[in-house]
């Protein structure tokens, strides 16, 4: 799925991942490759 558009955590860089947890557009600055997640599902994730 392509990703287009600002990221909707910082609203500065580009998106190039959507969370699938929450549905967020995120930049690499902001995605958890661990996590397979956003930064904020990420630190939420028991």
């Amino acid at each position: 799925m392509s990703v287009t558009g600002r990221c909707q955590i910082c609203e500065r860089a580009e998106a190039t991942h959507s969370c699938p947890r929450c549905g967020t557009a995120d930049c690499d600055d902001h995605w958890n490759d661990g996590h397979g997640v956003c930064d904020d599902c990420a630190a939420s994730s028991p």
